[in-house]
């Protein structure tokens, strides 16, 4: 990268990364705003060109990431269908039994314990991936404001 950078080029960088926010106000925003910043200005200055594609591919990478880890838990979905189909499942083992509501809670014999594993297994990865995306977005947003050149780590190249 050049080593003298305009104030604009490293203000530009850094709106291109914090832009990556505005998932949380708008459907993709974190792929349209930077992609639109990014495609407008990056002939004109190598640097915005740089941090566009990093911010860019960390974004797809974030996305990439937290699609594998929700696929994740389908297969326990697909066991745990069936059971919810029998009555015995919810402690119904017929309509008369309705007259005799006994309700008492133990841990073993939790119904829904199969359910919650990857779910919960899932739910923590996400909140992990979404820890991460926040972080390392403010750490770029930081540092291209300052004029150093930034890498988010995990970050699969799919722009080069």
């Amino acid at each position: 990268m050049a080593t003298t950078l305009t104030k604009h080029e490293r203000n530009l960088s850094a709106i291109i990364h914090a832009s990556t926010f505005s998932k949380w106000f708008i459907p993709f925003g974190n792929f349209i705003l930077p992609l639109i910043l990014w495609t407008a200005n990056k002939k004109e200055h190598a640097f915005v060109d740089h941090n566009g594609k990093q911010a860019l591919n960390f974004q797809m990478s974030m996305l990439l990431y937290s699609i594998v880890a929700g696929l994740i838990s389908i297969p326990f979905f697909i066991g745990f269908w069936p059971d919810v189909f029998d009555w015995d499942f919810f402690g119904i083992h017929q309509l008369s039994d309705l007259n005799n509501i006994n309700i008492s809670i133990s841990s073993d014999d939790f119904r829904f314990g199969r359910f919650f594993w990857p779910v919960g297994i899932s739910g923590v990865i996400q909140v992990g991936l979404a820890i991460v995306n926040i972080v390392y977005t403010i750490l770029a947003t930081i540092r291209t404001n300052e004029g150093e050149t930034f890498r988010y780590p995990l970050t699969i190249k799919f722009i080069k």
